[in-house]
């Protein structure tokens, strides 16, 4: 027999929170792993359908679960668009061009490879927590590795393993740490910029 209730409380870095039944009564605890559709993360106050279980220790918890009115998640192929991979070639051309005719050191180059790799790294790591229940990679630490360079991998990332595409404030946050980090390099294009390359490398 199938429940149906609300999610009161959700801790998504744990994957874990309570569901309050629609009929009333003590409210029922539900991991991460009981939902069968996890293309999109629960939280408070989605309503979801489930089946009443017990764990390991005996004690209630719901399983088999669903959220109502969800229909699946289409592909984020169309989300992510082409427009910012083509974004990332012509970066990474500007910034190769740059490199041989001597106005940008090596080193931008290869910090903005390694940075992009090690975020395409995290998010992958994190994708496979999220799938998990597992200890998620926090928000700030990927918006950090966005802003000094590693945002070509973050978008790499993203359409990939569809991860981080639908959570709005984490998207509007993400393209901020872009803008950011790209103005920066223009800066270091400049005399002053030029100076600081100078005293650093």
């Amino acid at each position: 027999m199938r429940n149906k209730g609300k999610i009161s409380s959700w801790d998504d870095k744990k994957g874990f929170g309570f569901i309050t039944p629609m009929t009333g009564g003590k409210r029922i605890f539900i991991h991460i792993k009981a939902f069968k559709n996890r293309n999109r993360r629960p939280a408070e106050g989605m309503v979801v359908t489930y089946t009443s279980s017990k764990d390991k220790q005996g004690r209630p918890c719901a399983s088999d679960a669903e959220m109502a009115g969800i229909k699946p998640v289409q592909s984020t192929k169309a989300n992510i668009g082409i427009f910012p991979i083509t974004g990332i070639t012509v970066f990474f051309s500007v910034v190769v061009l740059l490199v041989f005719s001597s106005q940008m050191p090596i080193e931008v180059f290869l910090l903005y490879l390694v940075a992009s790799l090690l975020t395409f790294i995290m998010y992958y790591f994190d994708k496979s927590a999220a799938k998990e229940g597992a200890w998620r990679t926090s928000e700030g630490t990927l918006h950090l590795l966005s802003v000094i360079g590693g945002w070509p991998g973050a978008i790499i990332a993203q359409k990939k393993f569809r991860h981080k595409t639908r959570k709005q404030p984490f998207r509007s946050v993400f393209w901020v740490t872009v803008f950011l980090n790209c103005g920066a390099f223009v800066w270091l294009l400049t005399p002053t910029g030029q100076q600081f390359i100078d005293t650093i490398i």
